[in-house]
């Protein structure tokens, strides 16, 4: 039996670092930022109280400052240090604030590690992004009285896990006991979680039919092979059945084209060459759960292929595992070396979000899902149902908090 290593589906709880976006360096932990390190050969220490104490204040000069209605859809993204991701994100919010009327809308990054190269200035020009626990604790305190967060991941992995499971959960138990009693009581079934992009198996068809009525996607596999890279949770390490999502992507996209292939890169290997033996034709099984499941590929003959990053922004994954023409295990090596004629960049994509440089128009574009306004209607929809289940049953419990006799 082949086990393909980017659908590996093992119920674990382990903390790792996984999701659609990127940094740097794939490692995190589930702390808030922590101070930058001027050894950059070492992992960063954790954060004194007083730093915390001074991204909380500003913070809550960030939500009081733009205070305007009594309900808040919190955007949490991993995180990136790339311009073109920062675009990206910028892009999301200036689309959540036109589209819901009466909320406030902020962003906020889950990956300490993005936080503080962010805050280094990493490839570019410095800027402040805040993680989860701080945002809710500043709406928390800012009086918010219907409260939204939306997950920015693609599948529900251990990125989601953690916004769903540790920021919003301590949050509602009051962990810090930041807030009154009678606030947290207010706050019983008026706090929902917005899910991934993929978060069940009728959104990977809602996608597939998006993704291919894109005007270049639909060019690009009308010419040659699409192949998408996504994330995905580590090998052996599998979260709400999040990795089962990028089979059932490709399964939908196939039925659309065959010319369509979906793997991912997840930590310090690519993959590529599980799709390139896709592509080259045979019959594969693949363990989900407890069942088996076999796909039988025809060999495809096309000469071309155009490679997409199915992540919501394009990061270091998208630029470097994917696109670089000088690592020889990306996946543009990898396809170019198996005799397809392949391209990571494009240049008819009309919806760039970031800015039209001279380098661009000489090298061409990576288009990310978020850039996308189809995809982005996609998770703002998950938005729209996430409120309407505020008030519900479906919607977050708080504790009791009367004292224990």
């Amino acid at each position: 039996m082949k086990k393909i290593k980017f659908l590996m589906i093992a119920m674990m709880a382990f903390t790792v670092c996984t999701t659609f976006t990127a940094c740097g360096d794939d490692k995190d932990d589930n702390n808030p930022p922590v101070v930058i390190d001027d050894n950059d050969d070492e992992e960063p220490q954790s954060t004194p109280s007083s730093n915390y104490d001074r991204y909380q204040q500003a913070v809550n000069n960030i939500v009081n400052s733009q205070k305007k209605n009594d309900k808040v859809i919190l955007v949490v993204a991993f995180g990136s240090t790339w311009e073109q991701a920062y675009d990206t994100f910028d892009k999301v919010v200036e689309d959540y604030k036109s589209q819901f009327s009466g909320w406030d809308v902020f962003l906020s990054f889950s990956s300490a590690i993005c936080i503080n190269n962010a805050r280094a200035g990493e490839n570019v020009a410095s800027r402040d992004f805040y993680d989860p626990e701080h945002f809710l604790t500043a709406i928390g305190l800012a009086g918010y009285k219907k409260i939204v967060v939306q997950s920015l991941q693609v599948i529900p992995g251990e990125e989601f896990r953690r916004v769903r499971d540790t920021y919003v959960k301590d949050f509602m138990n009051n962990r810090n006991g930041d807030f009154t009693n009678a606030y947290m009581k207010s706050l019983d079934l008026n706090v929902v979680v917005g899910t991934p992009l993929m978060a069940e198996e009728s959104d990977t068809e809602a996608l597939a039919k998006v993704l291919n009525e894109e005007s270049d996607i639909k060019a690009a596999v009308n010419e040659g092979i699409v192949a998408f890279m996504g994330h995905g949770n580590p090998e052996g390490y599998d979260y709400y059945g999040g990795n089962i999502r990028y089979l059932q992507l490709e399964d939908a996209l196939r039925k659309i084209n065959n010319n369509y292939y979906v793997g991912t890169v997840d930590m310090d290997e690519t993959y590529a060459e599980d799709v390139l033996e896709h592509i080259a034709g045979g019959t594969f099984t693949y363990q989900v759960g407890d069942m088996t499941k076999t796909i039988t590929y025809t060999a495809n003959n096309a000469t071309k292929a155009q490679l997409y990053p199915l992540m919501s922004i394009a990061g270091d994954h998208a630029h470097n595992d994917m696109a670089d023409a000088e690592d020889p295990e990306s996946w543009f090596s990898l396809f170019n070396a198996a005799g397809i004629d392949t391209k990571a960049y494009e240049s008819n994509f009309t919806e760039a979000c970031w800015k039209n440089t001279d380098e661009i128009k000489a090298n061409g574009y990576i288009p990310a899902l978020a850039e996308r306004a189809k995809v982005r209607a996609l998770w703002m929809q998950h938005t729209k149902d996430a409120i309407a289940k505020l008030g519900t049953d479906e919607a977050m419990s708080t504790p009791t908090t009367a004292p224990e006799e």
